[in-house]
């Protein structure tokens, strides 16, 4: 049962990176069909993402309560019909209506995923699924936009949101036939769902806050590099949708390498050490990308691989930065594990949207957005790290006892 229980896992899971990845080529063509702006059309990611982090704290209690089979249906009948709805959206308003809703089903589908790794695996055996479930997220950027290139090429750009309807499909029957009820028998699920003094202790937490606005801040660049990534490549350098698809599934792979050589310099250099060298790369791209723009060519190619050359950077220090960052956020929280983890998922994923939403209403262009967010956002926090007198924010428990 486990065998088949993990292929259903990893194939659920990509309904999240495959909602995000696979439509990027389009974003350009998404603008003119419509007739917005390209700050609006980007608002389609921030929409998505913002919707996946409400949902951390709307949807948990919910697998709690119902269960995560019923959970998991109900996502993947509304990932299905919101992908519909983007298909034949003729207003703009309506596509970002979809995109909500899409949010709220690939957070559903995520919660079920990794609630059923706990429910069902061991905890040595648990950190092996984890990590096979990331390797799979990881490995979608580096396909989903070649993928989404090619059916925008010859079919358009409501194919992609019809590829991700007949996935939603397939993962549908899927789970309806081979999917049980993971839930424990011993799940409290009694009570108000909702109540601030569930909260209140993680969200007064010093130590939780520092380390979920450094979880928040690196997701925030990532949002910004991939919003902005296809507007200004495709639309303001003129480099082709598969050109595009394929300078990103570079950084992607090299995202892939440091997430798997992240284990390693985190087991070397330890939890902050490593939060600090990766706050270190962020700043370290934006100053690249600085002198990309600065005395770097302004147009075609070398324009486009001057832009992604430091975004690479970016990619390898958030590769670094989540997992040690995470993980001091929720050591506070033996007993509270799951209402922390889902206030960090809401501050992580919903706060970079907000940023990212905030920097896309300034009249910067991508390259300057990114080095804002990113390395406005890292020296904050190093400007942090530094003082003695804030040591109780960041500095790992086991130093301070």
């Amino acid at each position: 049962m486990q065998r088949n229980l993990l292929f259903i896992l990893m194939s659920m899971v990509l309904l999240s990176p495959l909602a995000i990845d696979i439509y990027l080529p389009s974003l350009p063509t998404m603008a003119q069909d419509f007739s917005v702006s390209n700050s609006q059309v980007q608002s389609t990611l921030i929409l998505f993402l913002f919707a996946m982090g409400l949902g951390q704290v709307i949807i948990g209690p919910l697998a709690d309560r119902f269960g995560r089979r019923p959970v998991a249906l109900f996502g993947l009948v509304l990932y299905i019909l919101s992908s519909l709805l983007a298909v034949v959206s003729k207003e703009f308003e309506l596509l970002q209506v979809a995109r909500v809703l899409q949010g709220l089903a690939a957070c559903s589908t995520s919660i079920v995923v990794f609630s059923a790794v706990r429910d069902c695996y061991s905890v040595k055996d648990g950190a092996k699924i984890y990590s096979y479930l990331n390797g799979v997220i990881c490995v979608v950027p580096a396909l989903a936009p070649t993928l989404g290139g090619v059916l925008a090429l010859y079919f358009g750009w409501r194919s992609t949101f019809a590829f991700m309807m007949l996935y939603g499909l397939i993962m549908l029957v899927i789970v309806l036939w081979k999917f049980p009820e993971t839930r424990p028998v011993n799940t409290v699920s009694e009570g108000a769902l909702y109540r601030w003094a569930r909260y209140k202790p993680v969200l007064t937490e010093r130590h939780f806050l520092f380390y979920a606005v450094c979880c928040m801040t690196g997701m925030g660049a990532i949002l910004t590099y991939v919003s902005y990534a296809p507007v200004w490549l495709i639309g303001q350098l003129g480099v082709s949708e598969l050109v595009f698809s394929g300078l990103f599934g570079i950084n992607a792979i090299i995202n892939i390498a440091a997430c798997f050589g992240a284990p390693w310099v985190i087991k070397k250099l330890g939890n902050r050490p490593t939060v600090i060298l990766a706050l270190s790369l962020l700043v370290g791209s934006a100053a690249m990308q600085f002198l990309a723009q600065e005395i770097g060519s302004q147009m075609g190619m070398a324009a486009a691989v001057g832009f992604m050359l430091p975004m690479a950077l970016l990619c390898i220090g958030f590769a670094l930065l989540l997992g040690p960052a995470t993980s001091m956020a929720l050591s506070a929280f033996g007993e509270r594990a799951g209402t922390a983890a889902a206030m960090l998922g809401f501050i992580q994923m919903s706060g970079a949207s907000l940023l990212a939403g905030l920097i896309q209403q300034t009249s910067l262009t991508a390259p300057f957005a990114v080095i804002t967010v990113m390395g406005g956002g890292a020296i904050i926090l190093l400007s942090i790290m530094s003082m003695k007198r804030m040591n109780a924010w960041h500095v790992e428990r086991l130093a301070q006892d």
